[in-house]
């Protein structure tokens, strides 16, 4: 191939002559050629859930090598907290069909905290067998950070195992400082995506921690910490986490973020060094750097400030050119784990004490959720939803047994009609309904109960719904049909009342008792500050 060929390493853009076969990058040339192309190393997300993108990770390959991606770093700890190791042996055999290299880690929270249900469990004696297997490369985002700061034993021997082999250790821990930040860095972990603001990232990098700078589809962090790419260049990555196909298919993967960090003035060269040199070198992945003797790993794009992709070569490969992905997938068998029982208005009612309740705040873009205490609006000695004041009811459903439904309020989600629910409840996946009544919740839950997972919306008892027949989590169809599936539920919300820009992905971080401050698990309200239970109620 020719074209102007950017070396990151020297730091040159020079015209030249790619040399290349499937073993590998034989000689780079710089000669005189008339291509106005750019021959670049491909981006690398650095931290993704697959899962999160509704698509098999088959069908997520040929959407992202269309983006410029050539690698990703996947921690598939959605669908093991469904699974368990089925789920990951699911992942892996779907990931093997296609060319896009996809590099998975162990989830390290199966169940993502002892507080709550899910479909699962992987304990450290697991984790260390798989790491044996050599089919995973790094250690999942270790969110149990009490765990790490108390030295819980199994937290412990998890980290322990990661070590042994010489694999990271990905991090979760939105709030820490100080020395309890030290603690958990100096514990062995060494990456982070989880940050409550500019200053909590660069202590972070001085603590030793490397960032991923996350623009997702719920989460978009990019603004706040950009300038981070200039001051670090060395120290930070860029990664997705969870990203939804309407964003993949209309504004791109990490292509995205590169562009978004060109219109921010910053230097090129720092800005493929994060995009695709530090996730390879972090997490020592074989994903060719585009220098000879490396795999032959590239992309080929139009110019260094639109970077549309003209082209996309893996392994010697080109498996995207003109437009068109040139691969196929075939499916193979779905895993599941579903065994709800239909509910009934009955079921969702909160009894008024006489007291003032507590309501999870939320912000639209933000993962982070407030606490309230208000006066609520009680019926017939009920409390009910106040529509006038944006207070819905939310309920979790738990999928693997048959239990009490879990109640709370909301406020942020700006729905004055019907009710959305969804099987993907970051992270152990029970169902989370938000409704203005409780009979479309009930209507909107029910219906994924009898399809065994996915996501749904509910207006005058009218119901849409996206099957999700891969552990209530993914689609077996293609990403046109998630698409226009998912667009057509995102309009039921705009007709709803929402103008959030991810009503469901929004509403699925809302039973995540790891991230601040108020958010509904399998055990009821759970507040972070105090990391505990506490009740609906103000206490007297």
């Amino acid at each position: 191939r020719k074209g102007f060929i950017v070396d990151i390493f020297s730091k040159r853009i020079f015209r030249g002559r790619v040399d290349y076969d499937f073993s590998g990058i034989k000689k780079i040339v710089e000669e005189d050629n008339d291509s106005n192309c750019y021959i670049l190393p491909g981006f690398v997300d650095s931290h993704i859930h697959i899962e999160s993108t509704m698509l098999s990770p088959s069908e997520f390959a040929r959407t992202a090598v269309s983006c410029g991606t050539i690698s990703v770093l996947a921690d598939p700890h959605e669908i093991a907290n469904v699974c368990g190791k089925k789920g990951l042996d699911y992942m892996i055999e779907s990931a093997d069909r296609v060319p896009l290299k996809i590099y998975f880690g162990i989830p390290s929270c199966v169940p993502a905290t002892p507080f709550e249900i899910n479909g699962a469990e992987i304990n450290s004696k697991e984790i260390n067998n798989l790491f044996k297997t050599g089919k995973y490369k790094f250690l999942g985002e270790l969110m149990n950070v009490p765990g790490v700061l108390f030295e819980n034993e199994e937290v412990l021997s998890k980290i322990k195992a990661a070590k042994q082999y010489s694999y990271p250790i990905d991090g979760h821990a939105p709030s820490l400082g100080g020395d309890k930040l030290k603690v958990y860095v100096n514990a062995g972990i060494s990456t982070d995506h989880e940050y409550v603001s500019y200053k909590n990232t660069i202590e972070k990098i001085q603590a030793g921690l490397k960032i991923q700078i996350r623009e997702g589809s719920a989460s978009k962090d990019f603004e706040h910490i950009y300038k981070l790419i200039d001051l670090y260049p060395e120290k930070v990555m860029l990664c997705t986490d969870d990203s939804h196909p309407y964003d993949l298919l209309n504004y791109g993967h990490i292509d995205k973020i590169v562009r978004m960090a060109v219109k921010k003035d910053l230097n090129i060269f720092n800005i493929l060094r994060a995009a695709c040199v530090n996730p390879v070198e972090h997490y020592n992945i074989e994903v060719g750097l585009l220098r000879e003797g490396d795999k032959s790993d590239f992309i080929i794009v139009d110019s260094l400030d639109s970077f549309n992709i003209l082209e996309t070569i893996i392994e010697g490969e080109s498996v995207f050119s003109k437009g068109i992905c040139n691969f196929s997938v075939d499916n193979i068998p779905t895993v599941n784990n579903f065994n709800a029982k239909l509910i009934t208005k009955d079921d969702i009612v909160v009894e008024d004490k006489g007291r003032n309740i507590k309501v999870i705040d939320i912000k639209d873009g933000s993962l982070i959720s407030d606490k309230l205490i208000v006066k609520p609006k009680v019926l017939k000695n009920r409390i009910v939803q106040d529509l006038e004041n944006d207070i819905l009811k939310i309920v979790l459903v738990n999928r693997y047994s048959n239990v009490s439904v879990q109640l709370g309020f909301i406020r942020g989600m700006g729905i004055n009609t019907g009710a959305i629910a969804g099987s993907i409840a970051h992270d152990s996946h029970n169902i989370l309904a938000v409704g203005s009544n409780d009979e479309d919740i009930v209507s909107a839950v029910n219906i994924l109960i009898e399809v065994k997972g996915g996501l749904s919306t509910c207006i005058k008892g009218e119901i849409d719904c996206l099957p999700l027949e891969i552990a209530g989590l993914m689609s077996d169809r293609d990403i046109d049909f998630v698409n226009k599936s998912y667009e057509r539920l995102l309009l039921n919300c705009r007709f709803m009342g929402s103008k959030m820009d991810s009503p469901f992905m929004t509403m699925a971080f809302m039973s995540l008792v790891v991230i601040p401050e108020l958010k509904l698990g399998t055990g009821g309200l759970f507040e972070f500050s105090k990391f505990d239970f506490v009740s609906l109620y103000e206490e007297q």
